[in-house]
């Protein structure tokens, strides 16, 4: 076994202890079947030598009624191995998919950037499934298999050497067989898992943007994504089923020549009296016995090769670490003023261009200060500079004096409220929408958030108030609606400081003039960030700065920018002519 695989299969030694009785219960079920499938050949060799030929007639069928009743115990066994060896493997696959899902929780937005939805959804199901199969079905038929050949042999050996040498030559020669073929199926498996999480991919994209695709009547389009994907993935499977084809039927002629090589061998034996009938049932028995071993080994190669893809996979993923890290003696922040200093901050995506070059702005406590500017100009980027979901290539960003890289981003994140554009609603009530803003929010205190965000009486208007189900991304709330519930999840969260980004740029003027009533009375007693490309709507802001190719153009006042005549009284008079 190569060293990294065995480091994989060390890394799930934990796994395997949080479960280990259930384990260990498994394991003796396998070695008692394992146990009497050795035994009856030997029990069937002595009662046929013995007990017939002395007439012990009373005594065979007493034997007899105790390997039926040890075939009972085997099917117990059996029993066991199919539900609670599952079930093991279920603990162990629950366990790993808590510690991924955990995982990719800390990991940062630019990995998400960089990686699709459906594609983590196959990592969180598909592959962990195939480990769990491997951690369940591996161990145990290993040692079903091991014992049995390894007790058979020795069993053949001591009543007949010379055919018991026949099966011990054929045997490796299978097994080379079997560790030929696995590497072919080890690298079909890794490129299934690959495309099937592409179709994964492919779906969730599909059936995410199903009314983009409508309303462009564009579903041939998304059909032929698909049906590549779905061809790739097919072409794929055929390599691999290729692969199992070849594997599968130079195991079958081995297993099916055995017992072949067996009856000749032992009628030559016969012939030159070295051996007596008796003796060839029973090598015969063996030799039937180790037809389901060897089978469990095909298995084994499979669940094997599968297995470890998965585990690769999962081993891959869970080694992604964030770049934005805690200091470890990081501690929480404690905001009082609110206050926000940008101190000759620099960013860049990757090896891209950089999005911001220089920047420094100083935000006073309980200040409401707009960002404006052209799209693309960094105004979103440098507002998710201040809660880390990027981290600054340059420069500081502190918080009341405190800089934010010597803090816990919990605690950061508890300290800031984000309303964006692009609200995301949960598929469940409209109360736990708004719950989420705080989860241990009281019925009370989500009504009274609602009201804040003037969107009661919309709630008690609809079928089930505050119980009514929003549908797949609040797929039945206008865009008013969702804003209005993101609204109320700050008002809960209760944040000092608040980030509106494009919060109503994709709302009609009627709409929007609704929800600035509530925006003004979130952002009040708050320091509040204001993103906007409507100028209209950030006259009455504290401040105004305008940010020109990652660097800020210029700052004042509605009136103070207009009267300096310059980019932002360029862009304020052209937005006037179009309303």
């Amino acid at each position: 076994m190569k060293r990294e695989n065995k480091s994989l299969l060390r890394m799930l030694r934990k796994y395997f202890r949080r479960h280990l009785n259930l384990f260990i219960i498994d394991i003796f079920c396998a070695i008692a079947v394992a146990a009497v499938d050795l035994a009856f050949p030997i029990v069937s060799r002595y009662a046929m030598r013995t007990m017939l030929p002395d007439q012990q007639f009373q005594a065979f069928f007493a034997l007899m009624a105790i390997v039926a009743c040890a075939y009972v115990g085997r099917s117990a066994c059996q029993y066991v191995m199919t539900y609670w060896g599952h079930t093991f493997g279920t603990y162990v696959e629950t366990d790993l998919r808590n510690d991924l899902f955990c995982h990719l929780q800390t990991l940062d937005f630019d990995f998400y950037d960089k990686n699709r939805t459906g594609q983590l959804m196959s990592r969180l199901t598909g592959d962990l499934f195939s480990m769990t199969e491997l951690m369940h079905h591996g161990p145990e038929d290993l040692i079903i298999s091991i014992l049995t050949i390894c007790g058979a042999l020795v069993c053949m050996f001591r009543i007949q050497w010379k055919l018991a040498l026949v099966i011990l030559i054929l045997l490796p020669v299978s097994i080379l067989v079997v560790m030929r073929n696995r590497r072919a199926m080890a690298q079909t498996s890794v490129d299934n898992k690959k495309r099937l999480a592409q179709i994964n991919a492919d779906i969730e994209s599909g059936i995410s943007g199903i009314r983009t695709s409508k309303a462009f009547a564009n579903e041939k389009v998304d059909y032929e994504r698909f049906a590549r994907s779905n061809e790739a993935y097919q072409r794929s499977k055929s390599s691999y089923y290729k692969a199992m084809a070849d594997f599968n039927s130079a195991q079958e002629f081995f297993m099916s020549i055995t017992p072949v090589a067996v009856i000749a061998a032992g009628g030559y034996l016969i012939m030159r009296g070295e051996m007596n009938y008796i003796d060839l049932i029973t090598f015969t028995l063996f030799a039937g016995s180790f037809i389901t071993p060897i089978r469990k080994l095909s298995q084994f190669a499979e669940v094997f090769t599968d297995g470890m893809a998965g585990l690769t996979r999962f081993n891959d993923l869970m080694q992604v670490t964030p770049d934005i890290t805690e200091k470890a003696d990081a501690k929480n922040l404690a905001v009082s003023e609110g206050r926000i200093d940008i101190e000759h901050v620099s960013f860049r995506y990757d090896l891209g261009r950089e999005v911001l070059d220089d920047i420094t702005l100083h935000v006073k406590g309980g200040e409401s200060v707009a960002i404006v500017g052209q799209s693309g100009g960094g105004k979103t980027t440098l507002c998710s500079l201040i809660p880390r979901f990027y981290e600054v290539e340059s420069g500081s960003i502190r918080i009341d004096g405190t800089d934010i890289r010597d803090v816990t981003k919990d605690s950061l994140r508890r300290s800031i409220g984000i309303v964006q554009q692009d609200v995301f609603i949960f598929a469940d009530t409209i109360r736990e929408n708004i719950r989420y803003g705080r989860p241990d929010a009281t019925d009370r205190e989500i009504e009274e958030a609602a009201r804040r965000a003037e969107i009661q009486d919309d709630i008690l208007a609809m079928p089930d108030g505050f119980d009514t189900y929003v549908g797949e991304r609040g797929v039945r709330l206008s865009g008013g609606q969702k804003q209005r519930i993101s609204i109320a999840r700050i008002f809960l969260k209760n944040p000092k400081i608040l980030i509106l980004d494009e919060a109503t740029s994709a709302l009609d003027t009627i709409t929007e003039q609704k929800i600035q009533k509530s925006f003004d009375a979130l952002s009040e007693g708050r320091t509040s960030l204001i993103i906007a490309h409507r100028l209209a709507t950030v006259q009455d802001a504290d401040r105004i700065v305008l940010i020109d190719g990652g660097r800020i153009a210029e700052e004042g006042t509605h009136q103070q920018l207009l009267a300096r005549g310059g980019e932002y009284a360029k862009l304020y008079n052209t937005q006037k002519l179009f309303r």
